[in-house]
């Protein structure tokens, strides 16, 4: 097992021995797009809504060198005869390429991100295949290894956006990591002969150059069209009623919290916010907590016609239309209120109605943000 090939099962073994609220279902979704033209995935959701619980769920199951069945056995996945068939068929059958894109800036400087994670990536394909036939370049090394091994590659990249968003004012490092991006997933006869399929999670959709995206073969879901992924963006009302259930927790308090994010005809909750409501025994605001929130006040403040006004107007209740079309999924590049109001839709600070194009604040939680980031200023 390794750092970024194989890393392993524990990360999820982890999760499993703590409260677990069952998302299994989400493999199915992706064992679906395995080798079809639809096996690149992107699903973008808010800091603390469990992105990096999936991704440790899908290493876990997809990687061939260890046995995960114990960890899914007793989940949907394993139960459900919908599911069963494909349960078994790709159970820790892939090599799996796995980069948690924080930890990767956490270990070297932005303007060797991505020699380091070439350097690293070859590293262990050498420990583990040492007849693999290393080429100049990254991808042929990919293809080769593929070759010999027999076995394509799952790759999973959690926070896949955070250069984009460390690197905000250095658009050669975006540029960088986009074209590295762009040398795995837009050469379809490479992407086909390498990955079996990807999945790439993190806070933005992939970012647009000009109007379109800059990796375009990705499938989007996010948090202002979640399609077939709503369920596993957060927890849906069932699963917190169950949840209170079991924890002899007041439910019209956690809603009334915790609430209010209705992605299709999923009510969502805050999935973070609820379980730390539970470990504690204490509504309160654990938005706090998070980086995002020190952020709030920058957004909120930029000198756009109508913003005071529209920030007054949501923290009376009140639903604002919102233009979503135009956002250029990063954090600088805003051309109006409307690219702003989308930016805090992503961030989770407010909550989209897909039917009647607004958003509005989606709970408690979120409102008292809203509060303290303006009484903070005065």
């Amino acid at each position: 097992m390794g750092n970024y090939l194989n890393p392993g099962n524990s990360g999820f073994t982890a999760i499993r021995n703590s409260t677990y609220v069952d998302k299994t279902g989400m493999i199915d979704l992706i064992n679906q797009t395995i080798d079809t033209t639809e096996k690149l995935t992107c699903i973008s959701r808010p800091r603390r809504f469990g992105k990096s619980f999936a991704a440790k769920m899908l290493c876990a199951y997809y990687d061939r060198s260890c046995d995960s069945s114990a960890l899914f056995d007793d989940l949907e996945i394993a139960a459900d005869q919908n599911y069963a068939a494909s349960y078994h068929k790709y159970l820790n059958q892939y090599d799996v390429i796995y980069l948690d894109m924080t930890a990767v800036i956490g270990e070297t400087s932005l303007e060797d991100l991505i020699p380091y994670i070439k350097r690293n990536i070859i590293c262990e394909l050498k420990e583990s295949y040492p007849r693999t036939k290393v080429s100049e370049g990254f991808v042929p090394t990919l293809a080769n290894t593929v070759e010999m091994s027999g076995t394509k590659f799952i790759m999973i990249i959690d926070e896949w956006d955070a250069p984009i968003r460390e690197g905000k004012d250095n658009p050669e490092i975006q540029h960088d990591y986009l074209e590295f991006l762009r040398a795995l997933f837009k050469n379809s006869g490479a992407t086909d002969k390498i990955f079996a399929a990807v999945y790439i999670t993190g806070i933005l959709p992939v970012k647009k150059d000009g109007s379109q995206s800059a990796i375009s073969d990705f499938k989007e879901f996010t948090m202002v069209n979640p399609r077939k992924f709503a369920n596993y963006t957060g927890f849906t009302e069932e699963e917190v009623k169950e949840l209170c259930t079991r924890q002899g927790c007041d439910f019209s308090m956690m809603k009334q919290w915790y609430d209010g994010y209705t992605l299709g005809k999923t009510s969502i909750y805050n999935p973070n916010a609820v379980m730390e409501a539970l470990r504690n025994q204490e509504f309160a605001s654990y938005w706090t907590e998070t980086s995002a929130s020190r952020s709030l006040m920058e957004y909120i403040s930029l000198d756009f016609d109508g913003m005071s006004k529209t920030i007054a107007k949501l923290l009376g209740g009140i639903a604002v239309p919102v233009d979503t079309n135009g956002f250029a999924n990063d954090l600088v590049s805003f051309q109006d209120h409307n690219d702003v109001l989308t930016l805090l839709i992503h961030l989770g600070y407010l909550a989209y109605d897909k039917e009647t194009k607004t958003v509005h604040i989606p709970n408690e939680e979120i409102r008292l943000e809203f509060a303290q980031r303006l009484l903070s200023k005065i």
